[in-house]
């Protein structure tokens, strides 16, 4: 798991001024609206005596500790400490960690790191929201799995003929083969366009909106940005689109959160939400029935262990940046965290540690840095 990307925590409408504690990076944070409706996501560990914040209230700007009433403000800041009396001196050490927020799509994203903002790594763009022409549905999943397994998956070509009745010919076809792909980079991540044979649409009215009844061969792509993001488009006609985005979140190491934010320029009306989702829900459970059995539950951090193939590319390509990023100090050493469990309260680093010093709580452990290599656009 990694430190310094932007990862969504829940869907902005499950968000009030009544504090929620989510677990990301196998960590507690809360996260609450203040007085104005503005989001603040922190450390939920207080750091007077290890209360979960989450199981307080929120007190007009400040979430309001269950254990001994001290109150923080949404940059972390305790603002009141009530049995040292209104007009006490609050201790200069008297913080949590506090981390940036931003609401899009219809998510609360968190920055999950210590990065300042004209380094942190971007939130992946979704052009198409709320533009004329296009209808968005979100969906959440939880599964058992790896959240890398799961972004490998994505941009992985050749398991739609197995894994996906829908997409191929189930392996009937004895002179089934994948036409190359052309790999796509930017400056945070790798994608692939490519053309298959498909079969028409499974669902009658989707079917009758592309016009087409027959085999054909349909253009699509898909990629990662970041860690933890991936975009598809897949084109079953030439004015017809389906443009998904999915932005996971790793509960832990086996355990991952699913936003798949699903938009179309086709069947636009409000009435057909459900057909669209449950057609998506369909396609996402295959997708989790493969992935929750894979061994081992993480993916493997070298690729000796595994044979790779033309059209794994993308995949060995997700893995390099995943180097890079680890070879940046960012990856979390979970053995030293697994070790410590229940012994040490830590917290993702925050912004504000770069800034000031006398933190209570231990900054999560991190695999040491061995250098920075950057990936160049294309």
């Amino acid at each position: 798991m990694f430190i310094n990307f932007w990862y969504p925590a829940c869907q902005s409408s499950d968000l009030t001024t009544e504090p929620k504690t989510y677990r990301m990076l196998n960590q507690d944070f809360v996260l609450f609206r203040d007085s104005q409706g503005t989001a603040h996501c922190l450390s939920d560990v207080c750091v007077h005596r290890g209360a979960s914040l989450g199981r307080g209230k929120v007190k007009g700007d400040c979430v309001e500790c269950p254990y001994h009433g001290w109150q923080f403000n949404g940059e972390g800041v305790c603002t009141r400490i009530p049995s040292l009396g209104a007009e006490a001196k609050i201790p200069s050490r008297a913080r949590v960690d506090a981390y940036p927020v931003q609401e899009k799509y219809g998510l609360v994203f968190a920055f999950l790191g210590d990065l300042p903002e004209n380094e942190r790594p971007p939130i992946m763009d979704i052009e198409e929201y709320g533009q004329p022409g296009w209808r968005a549905t979100t969906q959440y999943f939880s599964w058992n799995i790896d959240y890398k397994r799961s972004v490998e998956n994505g941009i992985d070509p050749a398991h739609n003929e197995y894994v996906h009745d829908t997409h191929g010919f189930k392996g009937q076809k004895d002179e089934y083969k994948l036409n190359p792909i052309t790999l796509t980079k930017t400056e945070w991540g790798t994608g692939f366009w490519g053309e298959r044979e498909a079969p028409p649409l499974p669902d009658a009215k989707m079917r009758e909106a592309s016009g087409r009844t027959e085999n054909a061969i349909i253009r699509g792509g898909t990629g990662h940005e970041g860690i933890s993001s991936v975009w598809t488009h897949i084109h079953p006609t030439e004015n017809m689109s389906i443009h998904q985005y999915l932005f996971e979140t790793p509960i832990d190491e086996g355990h991952t959160s699913l936003f798949l934010i699903n938009l179309r320029n086709f069947l636009l009306d409000p009435s057909e939400d459900e057909r669209m989702m449950g057609r998506n829900e369909y396609v996402a459970l295959q997708d989790r029935d493969v992935l929750e059995p894979l061994q081992p539950v993480v993916t493997p951090r070298t690729n000796v262990h595994e044979i790779f193939i033309e059209h794994d590319r993308a995949v060995a390509a997700y893995r390099e940046r995943v180097k890079e990023w680890e070879a940046r100090g960012w990856r979390i050493d979970s053995n030293e965290v697994a070790r410590n469990q229940n012994k040490v309260a830590y917290a993702i680093p925050s912004p504000a540690r770069r800034k000031t010093k006398g933190w209570v709580l231990d900054a999560i452990p991190l695999l040491p840095a061995t250098g920075s290599t950057q990936v160049a656009a294309e």
